[in-house]
């Protein structure tokens, strides 16, 4: 009986305990969930510099004493969620000195940071040079001194990671990771000199053309925007660009533009500007804006994308294939049940990574995405080869077909020459599938190869240089890069030589046209996604203007000039622009017609939109060190894109500001070095 007692005893004890257990465990859970509703809050703001109120994108805001952060967009604005119990936050960017905050009762909380008094003490390793701190914006990556190892200096030498931060603080770690005989000297004073393997182009400018002999101009219009985020890149990597880097019309063209659509169902509405040329006021500067129709994103077509991604050996770098994976699954995430992804991946020999897979089953694309790896030689013909034949065994009648090829263009086994690629491309793109490329990387860009393929391809080629760039162009301008609503767009513009003596065309040097090409539909023009606008910029010498464009030749024997000289002198017909456009499903194009007066508005009195694109021709020029750009000069044209800012909602013009200040002082400090 006491036994039994014992028994009974000892077990109500076991169970008291599970039971205090028990409870201790459902009073901890309904804590936090009762906690959590309350447990943080969502503060948002803009950061923006005191000496000029521009946004400064890129800034850190960190919480003091958490691992929790969060950076500024392009337009300067954050939001960071803060923990209860936290009441100050962090900010810090290269140039500027750090603040710490004071978080009040609003929600909203504005920042204006102070450019640093020690930034003469602090640069910038990057992966071509030493830079100091406030020439760089915000597409550079940082890494914070946490971070600050051997390897990773190393691996800022040696390109593989741009914007590396060398401070008081760890030069120690600098300096024992970098010998005394390197090009990185111990006191980091000296910009070391760096192999590079990049290829472009050549260009040879437009130049000035008699109306009265070469009264008309024909060319392709062009959607990519490459050149200048390659620019951007430069710059923040402490180096002007290349000039034949530099392409004037994929500079102005990186920008949207606030342009009406077309009425009428028709793909394209054509817009026309007439001023003065900031550089020479004595010269007319004409703006002719397209706008396609926009399609809301709903309404879009269905997708057969194939990823076409390079993995070689040259594509390890951070900023190669881990930025290209980051940026495909960004546009995964914007992809519909309807739509299909196919993956093939290229090295030494191609392969299909993904087969055919519907954009809804976004964990099995991710997935393959994070299994690609690089080494390996670069076959990027076979890797073409395959994309097209996959995008052709599953291709949507009415569908958007399109290769999407993710590349640094460093091809060295099978067909690599620029000509072997356009002869592939050429005879690829009769399945009707477009290829875009997305170019990445730097030391090694193969800039030709990939516009080529770019332009052969019936596609459009952009530059990644950091994920802010990929989201630009794969997200919040998906539409614009992926569906085309008007294919093979072409525009001829006829001068009157009564009103004009000499014209030329700003960039658009490899879309130039044979005046016959302008009404033959079997010539292949530039395409137009939902939504694209394009801006194509001509310097104009009005009639009786004397200077050095104005170039002439003797009066022809054989051509009576008369009768054409009266007719058109009866008119205030400057020019008359004709373009031409084939709807995606057609073969046949269809022609419409603008006429430009001799009134030309006071520059003062244009649009935002005119001023701006102005002002990022006249710095194009000035990269180049154009033989045309005769009175242009940095300040003007930065007082010019401030001018044509306007509401800047992404903040994309405020960064072309900065960096044209940027260009300002490289150019600077170029020509007192080569003094």
């Amino acid at each position: 009986m006491v036994y039994g007692n014992r028994f009974l005893s000892a077990s109500c004890n076991k169970t008291h305990t599970i039971m205090k257990k028990l409870l201790c465990i459902i009073l901890m859970f309904a804590g936090l969930t009762g906690f959590k509703p309350d447990s943080s809050r969502t503060i948002t703001g803009i950061v923006t510099a005191r000496e000029d109120g521009q946004p400064i994108p890129g800034v850190t805001v960190i919480i003091p004493g958490t691992t929790l952060g969060a950076q500024t967009n392009s337009a300067g604005k954050y939001s960071i969620s803060v923990p209860k119990g936290y009441h100050k936050l962090v900010f810090s960017f290269v140039g500027y000195q750090r603040q710490v905050v004071s978080i009040g009762k609003a929600d909203s909380l504005n920042v204006v940071m102070v450019v640093s008094g020690k930034e003469l003490s602090e640069v910038v390793v990057t992966g071509y040079g030493v830079q100091r701190k406030s020439s760089i914006t915000a597409s550079v990556q940082t890494i914070s001194p946490d971070y600050m190892k051997s390897k990773d200096i190393n691996a800022a030498l040696s390109g593989r990671v741009s914007g590396l931060i060398i401070t008081k603080q760890n030069a120690h770690a600098y300096n024992k990771a970098v010998p005394a005989s390197s090009a990185y000297t111990n006191n980091v004073s000296v910009p070391p000199t760096y192999a590079n393997d990049e290829s472009y182009q050549s260009i040879v400018e437009n130049g000035f053309n008699n109306a009265k002999d070469n009264p008309l101009s024909t060319f392709s219009v062009d959607v990519d925007n490459a050149s200048y985020s390659n620019m951007r890149r430069f710059i923040n990597n402490g180096q002007l660009p290349p000039a034949d880097a530099v392409r004037i019309e994929e500079m102005i063209n990186y920008f949207n533009y606030d342009l009406s659509g077309p009425k009428d169902n028709e793909p394209v509405a054509i817009h026309t500007e007439l001023s003065s040329a900031p550089w020479n006021p004595a010269h007319r500067l004409l703006r002719i804006g397209l706008k396609a129709k926009t399609i809301a994103t709903d309404k879009l077509p269905p997708s057969n994308l194939v990823f076409l991604l390079d993995v070689s050996g040259s594509m390890q770098d951070a900023n190669k294939l881990p930025l290209v994976k980051a940026a495909m699954k960004m546009l995964v995430d914007e992809l519909r049940p309807k739509d299909k992804v196919t993956i093939v991946a290229y090295a030494g020999e191609a392969g299909l990574r993904l087969a055919p897979t519907s954009g809804g089953d976004k964990t099995r694309i991710d997935s393959a995405i994070d299994q690609l790896y690089a080494g390996g030689s670069t076959n990027g013909g076979e890797g073409i080869k395959l994309a097209y034949k996959m995008a052709a065994d599953n291709f949507i009648e009415n569908g958007n077909n399109r290769i999407i090829m993710a590349t640094d263009g460093d091809f060295n086994v099978g067909p690599s020459s620029d000509g072997d690629m356009e002869s592939l491309i050429v005879k690829e793109r009769e399945t009707n599938v477009a290829i875009s490329i997305m170019g990445v990387g730097m030391g090694n860009v193969k800039d030709s190869k990939m516009e080529t393929l770019a332009d052969k391809g019936n596609g459009n080629y952009f530059y990644i240089d950091n994920i802010t760039e990929a989201r630009k162009a794969l997200v919040s301008e998906f539409g614009g890069t992926m569906f085309t609503v008007a294919k093979d767009v072409k525009l001829q513009v006829e001068f009157n030589p009564v009103k004009v003596q000499a014209y030329r065309l700003l960039g658009y040097e490899d879309r130039i046209l044979n005046k016959e090409d302008f009404n033959n539909d079997r010539k292949d023009a530039g395409d137009m996604g939902s939504g694209h606008t394009v801006t194509a910029l001509y310097e104009i010498v009005p009639a009786g203007i004397k200077d050095d464009y104005s170039v002439s030749v003797d009066p022809l024997k054989y051509q009576k000039t008369d009768k054409v000289q009266n007719s058109s002198s009866a008119t205030n017909e400057m020019l008359t622009i004709k373009f031409r456009y084939k709807q995606p499903d057609s073969m046949v194009s269809k022609l419409s017609q603008a006429v430009v007066n001799d009134n030309p508005e006071n520059l003062n009195n244009t649009s935002a939109d005119f001023k701006f694109a102005a002002a990022v021709a006249e710095f194009g020029m000035l990269l180049r060190d154009s033989q045309f750009k005769q009175k242009s000069n940095y300040d003007q044209a930065i007082s010019l894109a401030r001018a044509g800012k306007g509401e800047d909602n992404d903040g994309y013009r405020s960064e072309f500001i900065k960096l044209a200040e940027s260009a300002k002082l490289l150019a600077k400090s170029e020509l007192v070095s080569n003094k």
